[in-house]
């Protein structure tokens, strides 16, 4: 199988990060729980000078090698790959972060997935002209069985592949946004996730 897993907030606690370092930052108390929206500027309230402030400091290489690993992520990927199957880590963000993203991978073990930067959400506004790795058009030629995605917004990215199963993991930010169809599922964490995943690959294998 072909496997696409999104980075932040599917491999990584970048959410959690943020909440912190707003209230570092500018003093503005957020908790993880309170996040309603994808779009951080939005959900912390903040003006362009302050997102792109956040945005800059959050993305240092330094900084992004201190995320904390989502429960269950490295353990799951790995088996995965140790059963055969392509992981393709997607990306939104700038081919500026890719040699510290990469890097954190290392670090937590998963250096044998694939790293690539997809300009998902237009973000040039905090890193001007950034490059990304992966254009638009080469992405679509891509095909995934499974794709794992935290944001509302990178829905649009697997209406090319109606096969395509989307696992949606579960975050505030997505909690009342209606999936778009039936091949749509939400899970809580890994485990359900790997379950899941599991669970097809007997049925469609007998």
């Amino acid at each position: 199988m072909n496997i696409y897993v999104d980075f932040d907030d599917c491999l990584c606690e970048t959410a959690r990060y943020f909440s912190g370092l707003v209230a570092e930052l500018f003093g503005k108390n957020v908790p993880y729980e309170k996040i309603r929206y994808f779009d951080l500027q939005k959900s912390f309230s903040l003006t362009e000078e302050q997102y792109e402030k956040m945005m800059l400091e959050g993305h240092r290489p330094e900084q992004i090698l201190t995320y904390e690993e989502t429960p269950g992520a490295i353990r799951t990927v790995n088996h995965w790959i140790d059963s055969g199957h392509n992981v393709s880590v997607i990306t939104g963000r700038p081919y500026s972060a890719y040699e510290s993203s990469r890097a954190w991978l290392k670090l937590h073990g998963l250096e044998r997935v694939k790293l690539y930067c997809l300009n998902k959400y237009g973000r040039d506004s905090f890193i001007k002209n950034s490059d990304f790795s992966l254009e638009i058009e080469e992405y679509y030629k891509m095909k995934f069985d499974y794709a794992i995605e935290d944001s509302p917004s990178a829905f649009r990215f697997f209406n090319h592949l109606p096969q395509l199963q989307v696992i949606v993991y579960d975050r505030p930010w997505n909690r009342e946004c209606e999936l778009p169809g039936e091949n749509y599922s939400r899970c809580a964490d890994w485990e359900m996730i790997s379950e899941l995943v599991k669970k097809d690959n007997i049925i469609h294998n007998n």
